[in-house]
């Protein structure tokens, strides 16, 4: 293993030429307008992957955006690992809050700063180039597959039909997933657990038109207004979601976990200064990082109605619009979540509106056993180059395809990030540290080795 360090430390600007090359493709998957640069990226996985020495590799077509699969099977008898990554992005709006252009990355206090750099291209890179280092040195310890989508950040909207279509070339022991985030440098943990979503949008309608608000305001109901009362009514004033059934479902988490959580230093002054808030706001009777992890949320990501362009216009706007996310903890459904909250919120409009929700994507919560083989191997890999022992961790983040490979693939899925949460993922200045880059590429051929070892001493 000595000899992959060597290299790794021989070839660190090679790797971050090539990952500075797939950062400057904007392969943004929500947004039409950049469909060919997603098929550029999935090209460029493609081509780098082959290089790395994977076999049968392929661009899986789907009705969206292709899937990069490749493999490399050095002995039946060996455990097979199938990594899963995203060569998608966020939007990188708004443009004008950003230091650098996003697609344009640059090096700053040590870190990369672009579009993807952290989600997921630089997390999903490490991966190629550990593999890699592995084939050049004959230090694979086990087989892979790879399988790496451009469609993660719109719900995975096409991986499904190809899991469930492809169950035996998919078929391996564990799903490694680099996608979430380390507590910090100091402090390296595994994430243990991901929160689920239900993502929804809700259109308040009033008038058949805009209005002007002298002649009509006060006699005619304001959709804005409207809409506005109607989400403060999803909370009670200690910060409970309102949804009747909302919480029935929820797991009871144990004393023991918390206390493990607690552990975890947080200091909520340091949280405060890095976000610029005087005060934070959440469930009443929980932590931070309790809320953050353990709890499930409401929130709304968006508004508009009326108009809102530079300068005046006085208006009734005829519809007012919301987008609304929910995370959500183990044992809560997404789809008997979004049911729940359509209920709810259609009961909350007066008759001089008319409601209509409509439902986006959703996933749901994930855990992994913290005594399962992957996990422990993990900690030994982390372990090995970090020099001390990691600590588990849930997420308040969502990755749904964990609960897919799990219920169609039948295999468990480890979450070995080394992202920070403040890396600033889906804002501007998203970044990622070049320690966290390098020694990502570092471990995760501890993980191939402790991986292999353990499965073979079980058996």
């Amino acid at each position: 293993m000595e000899a992959l360090k060597t290299q790794l430390e021989e070839n660190k600007q090679k790797y971050l030429d090539e990952l500075f090359e797939l950062l400057r493709i904007p392969s943004v998957s929500t947004d039409p307008s950049f469909s060919d640069d997603v098929f550029e990226a999935a090209e460029f996985v493609k081509k780098k992957l082959a290089a790395a020495g994977a076999d049968e590799v392929e661009l899986v077509a789907t009705k969206g955006y292709p899937i990069v699969y490749g493999e490399k099977i050095i002995d039946p008898n060996l455990p097979t690992i199938l990594v899963y990554g995203h060569y998608d992005v966020q939007p990188a709006d708004p443009y004008d809050l950003w230091e650098t252009p996003p697609f344009e990355p640059e090096i700053r206090n040590d870190s990369i700063y672009a579009r993807g750099s952290c989600d997921d291209k630089g997390q999903m890179y490490m991966h190629i180039k550990a593999f890699e280092m592995m084939m050049e040195h004959d230090t694979l310890a086990c087989n892979v597959k790879f399988m790496i989508e451009g469609e993660e950040e719109v719900g995975s909207k096409h991986l499904s039909k190809f899991v469930e279509e492809n169950k035996d070339k998919l078929k391996a022991d564990v799903v490694l997933i680099s996608d979430t985030s380390m507590v910090s440098i100091e402090t390296p943990s595994i994430t243990a657990g991901l929160r689920g979503l239900s993502f929804l949008e809700v259109e308040v309608t009033g008038p058949n038109k805009d209005l002007h608000s002298g002649v009509y305001g006060g006699a005619v109901a304001n959709p804005l207004n409207v809409l506005c009362e109607m989400i403060a009514k999803l909370k009670d004033d200690d910060n409970k979601v309102a949804i009747p059934g909302f919480y029935d479902d929820v797991e009871d988490v144990s004393q023991a976990e918390r206390d493990e959580m607690a552990s975890v230093a947080m200091d909520d002054e340091v949280y405060k200064r890095s976000l610029n808030v005087k005060e934070l706001r959440g469930e009443a009777g929980y932590s931070t990082i309790e809320r953050t992890a353990i709890r499930p949320t409401l929130d709304v990501n968006g508004m508009w109605g009326g108009y809102i362009k530079e300068g005046a216009k006085t208006v009734i706007g005829a519809k007012a619009t919301a987008k609304i996310s929910m995370r959500l903890v183990p044992h809560q459904d997404s789809t008997k979540i979004g049911a729940l909250f359509t209920k709810y919120f259609k009961s909350l409009a007066p008759d001089s509106v008319t409601v209509k929700v409509s439902t986006f994507h959703g996933g749901e919560p994930y855990v992994t056993p913290i005594d399962s083989t992957a996990y422990k191997a993990a900690s030994m890999a982390i372990e090995k180059t970090f020099g001390k022992r990691p600590v588990g961790i849930r997420s308040g983040g969502s990755i749904p395809i964990t609960a897919l490979f799990e219920r169609v693939l039948g295999v468990k899925s480890i979450l070995l990030g080394f992202g920070l949460d403040s890396d600033d993922i889906h804002s501007p200045n998203e970044h990622f540290g070049l320690f966290n880059f390098y020694k990502g590429i570092e471990t995760i051929p501890y993980f191939f080795k402790y991986f292999a070892e353990i499965t073979q001493k079980n058996n």
